[in-house]
């Protein structure tokens, strides 16, 4: 019985070492993937720029230098920032997937993308010229209003919320707001205020959005990490959790707080994209494994890269036109979304 006992504690932990040495490898190729690839789609766009003087401009700036400016002033805010949703989307998707244990859960599909869209198109019907700070708060707002609307309407019926339940009220919920957001655009005549915020994109990102989001993103990136532990044991279930002494409740007051700034923040900047939590969250398990602890930085790196690879495709894909970021990522999204639709119908 002892020599049973270590072994199965051996193979837990040859498992750990194994979990470790791949999220490793995938945290440090995929960094350094992202870093390559951010510095390639600052040279690409309408003027094509080379990376010479993509240095050159990052070392000693010339503001009499025009190709310096597009470098610093609109390519590399617009890569930072896509950088930074794409971090925050995934790793938003991949805490809403391990909390409500629904492989389809995404700030997108959940309601919480739509509902900021819809505080946004308030904005700009009633207070067109509010400071973005407070666009930034109407986005959690919104996002917040979104969810709990999902939340209610799954929960009505009896036997309480699930996970097919939870996608069918995104869907609907979504729609209803995205319906109301363009009737709003469309009678206080600022559909091409908040087109951008439909469709979405980083096209029009600046330091000041950066400098605005980032505190926020990082703070909750970093609560992300510090709860994963927690966020893997209610992966395994809401009652074995607390029969190991998680306090349940606080876990997941937290988690939904740092979803909502994930969601808000990201989509006061790019827009109702969505996907991105749906997507690389599954991708990581694959790579990783089902213990958090790895699941959320190494989300947060591929989402990361996943949302710069989509920007660059916005732009060279119709140049000098742009493609909506939000129609790029749609089209690995969806059929995704339905590969996962059918195995969960065939699981149940």
């Amino acid at each position: 019985m002892n020599k049973l006992k270590e072994s199965i504690q051996q193979t837990g932990e040859n498992n750990k070492k194994v979990g470790r040495a791949k999220a490793s490898m995938v945290i440090i190729i995929g960094f350094a993937a992202l870093i390559l690839l951010m510095l390639f789609s600052i040279t690409r766009g309408a003027a094509e720029i080379p990376l010479k003087t993509v240095w050159d401009a990052l070392s000693r700036f010339d503001e009499g230098n025009t190709r310096h400016l597009i470098v610093v002033n609109i390519r590399l805010p617009r890569v930072i920032a896509s950088a930074l949703i794409g971090a925050a989307f995934a790793v938003a998707g991949a805490i809403m997937q391990g909390i409500t244990r629904n492989p389809m859960a995404d700030s997108g599909l959940m309601g919480l993308n739509a509902g900021a869209c819809f505080a946004l198109s308030l904005c700009f019907a009633f207070f067109p010229s509010m400071a973005y700070r407070y666009i930034i708060i109407f986005a959690f707002l919104g996002a917040a209003f979104g969810a709990l609307l999902v939340s209610g309407i799954a929960s009505m019926r009896r036997g309480g919320v699930t996970p097919m339940r939870l996608v069918l009220a995104g869907a609907a919920v979504s729609a209803l707001l995205t319906a109301l957001s363009q009737g709003i655009a469309l009678y206080f005549n600022v559909a091409q205020d908040i087109m951008f915020w439909t469709t979405g994109g980083v096209a029009s990102s600046d330091w000041e959005q950066i400098r605005l989001i980032m505190p926020w993103i990082t703070a909750a990136l970093l609560g992300a990490i510090f709860l994963s532990r927690s966020i893997s044991l209610l992966s395994l279930g809401e009652d074995v959790a607390k029969g190991l002494g998680l306090n349940t409740t606080l876990v997941n007051a937290l988690c939904f707080l740092i979803v909502l700034i994930l969601a808000g923040a990201s989509v006061s900047v790019v827009g109702a994209v969505g996907f991105v939590g749906l997507i690389v969250p599954h991708l990581t398990r694959f790579l990783v494994g089902m213990d958090y602890r790895w699941i959320i930085p190494s989300s947060a790196v591929l989402g990361a890269f996943l949302v710069v690879a989509a920007d660059l495709g916005a732009r060279m894909l119709n140049p000098p036109f742009e493609t909506p970021l939000g129609a790029i990522i749609a089209l690995v999204g969806v059929p995704f979304f339905i590969y996962l639709a059918r195995k969960q119908r065939r699981a149940l």
